[in-house]
């Protein structure tokens, strides 16, 4: 069966991210007291990120009423940094694989563990809706549940007039993301290395395919079984 929808994740993913994420995660801990690793981090990339501030304040015992000015803290030093960092660009290949995409007619989602106002910053700085990239974007804010649940894929299909999920590849660079393609049941999963995770932790997870770069993503889908 053909694939009519592509989803994939932003930061790690089509975003360039060599940890910038995970500093701003630990840097609004340490702001308010937790001395954590950026190892630490790692484990909650990829999670709608008010729900990932909240287990890692609990894996640590902290107090649940740090929680929203840990997440305040995180949201103002990523809208800053995506809005003025001169390190934010599209990983290889990201703009050359959707324009190979939308050229057999499949359609581009975007979907993030980041809230709608940080997503918006980084698709406007680099005018992927405006240059006709992307046909539809979501952010966990915006559904009940985040990663690894399968609601913001769903939601994508319902707009695409999507019903049938093996139509759907979901593509990212973390755990919740293969995971989120599992469960919304979609016809092919990739997992790439430009992000969060090694080969090796990916692996773990069963996607169905592991990339290296986005490069290698076209040929998957036009060529599947």
């Amino acid at each position: 069966m053909p694939i009519k929808l592509v989803v994939f994740d932003i930061a790690g993913t089509t975003v360039k991210d060599d940890d910038y994420v995970a500093h701003a995660f630990r840097n609004a801990f340490v702001k308010n007291g937790y001395d954590i690793s950026l190892d630490q981090t790692y484990p909650y990339m990829g999670i709608k990120k008010i729900v990932a501030v909240n287990a890692m304040l609990a894996k640590l015992g902290g107090q649940s009423a740090d929680a929203g000015t840990i997440y305040t803290d995180f949201t103002d030093e990523m809208m800053d940094f995506y809005t003025y960092n001169a390190s934010v660009m599209p990983l290889p290949y990201a703009e050359e694989v959707f324009q190979q995409l939308k050229e057999k007619g499949i359609r581009i989602a975007l979907n993030t563990g980041f809230p709608r106002i940080i997503a918006d910053v980084i698709i406007d700085r680099l005018q992927w809706k405006d240059k006709g990239w992307v046909d539809d974007t979501i952010a966990s804010d915006e559904v009940e549940h985040g990663r690894p649940q399968p609601l913001m894929i769903q939601e994508l299909m319902l707009r695409a007039s999507i019903t049938d999920p093996q139509e759907v590849a979901k593509v990212g660079d973390t755990e919740v993301d293969v995971n989120e393609g599992r469960n919304a049941g979609c016809g092919l999963v990739v997992a790439v290395t430009t992000g969060a995770y090694t080969e090796e932790q990916l692996a773990a997870y069963d996607p169905d395919h592991i990339i290296s770069s986005l490069s290698l993503l076209p040929n998957l889908i036009f060529n599947r079984d």
